[in-house]
Formats: structure tokens, sequence, C-alpha cells
């Protein structure tokens, strides 16, 4: 899996969206982390991008993987928002996924109780990442909000950017790699 970081100062969130309206009860000490998970083909390249914005300042992260699926991308994006934090912090995951938000939120307590495997009694797919996403936010105080997807949302469409142009660069590198 391939990462990239950039940092800059944040620009004037887009009016009605949801970081424009936040107000932190904390003063602005909370961190907003805009995530989104993307694949071309399912499964297939897949990328993941974030925007983390705080008191000001913006900061985007993105990474992919040859061959991966939609759901992974999108626990990797959460999962790399967490890990990036140097300090326990208060944080908001902005998320399109159901799948991520439902799962970190409702169905991991059951699959922790049943030995990591579904109602079913399935083995839970993306364990791993799962494990690694509860981990990484045992040391937070993490709210997750959904948001509609492809909806205009400025910071999700920029995650979905991000994720998109990290699937585009692995494919360049993989081109690169391959020619004579």
């Amino acid at each position: 899996m391939t990462e990239r970081r950039a940092r800059k100062p944040a620009g004037t969130a887009t009016p009605g969206t949801e970081a424009a309206a936040a107000t932190d009860e904390d003063g602005g000490d909370t961190i907003h982390a805009f995530t989104d998970g993307a694949c071309s083909g399912n499964p297939g390249p897949g990328g993941w991008g974030v925007v983390l914005r705080w008191r000001g300042h913006e900061k985007e992260l993105s990474g992919a993987d040859p061959a991966t699926t939609n759901n992974r991308m999108e626990l990797m994006a959460a999962i790399a928002a967490l890990e990036s934090l140097r300090r326990p912090a208060g944080i908001v995951i902005h998320t399109d996924s159901a799948y991520l938000k439902d799962g970190i939120t409702k169905w991991i307590h059951a699959w922790r109780r049943n030995g990591w495997r579904t109602a079913d009694k399935k083995p839970v797919k993306n364990v791993e990442l799962w494990q690694r996403l509860a981990a990484a936010a045992e040391r937070h105080r993490v709210s997750w909000r959904w948001l509609k997807g492809h909806a205009g949302h400025a910071e999700n469409e920029r995650a979905d950017a991000l994720a998109r142009a990290a699937i585009a660069e692995l494919r360049a590198r993989a081109a690169e790699d391959s020619a004579p």
C-alpha cells in the first residue's frame, strides 16, 4: 500500500457544509476528519483520502492498494486519520460509508463478544482492519457522522478526489515499473 501526505493552511469552508456550520464545545479543539475510499472495480485497485481540519489548518492524507475493495479503503481512510494523530484528541470522523459508521458504532460490539463472528456465525470480513480501527479509536474521543456521498459536500468531494488521485498515481507507477 502506498501513502501520501500533504499539509496546507485551511481555506474557508464552503457555506452550508457541515464544517462551516460546526461549532465545537471545546473552543475549536476538535479535529474534523473527512474520509472516503474508492475502488476501480470492486475488487480492484483502490485508494483512500482524508482531509483533516483543526484550528484553521488542513492536512491531506491518501494512499492506495493494488488489489482491494471499496469497504477496505473506507476503513483505511478512518484508520489513517486516527493513526496520524500524535496525541489523544477529540475527533469527528465524517464518512459517507454506512458500512464504516454502522460497523464501528453498532456491529463491532457483538463481533467482539462473538469472537469476531457475525450473527450468522461467519467470520467478520476485513477483521484485521476492524481490529486496527478499534485500537486506533481507543486513544481518542471519537464521534462518527454519516454524510451523503457525492452530494456536493466540499470536504467529502475532496477526500474522494484524493482517493481517486491515489489510484491514478498507483496505476502510473505500475505502468512505469512494467515499461521496458
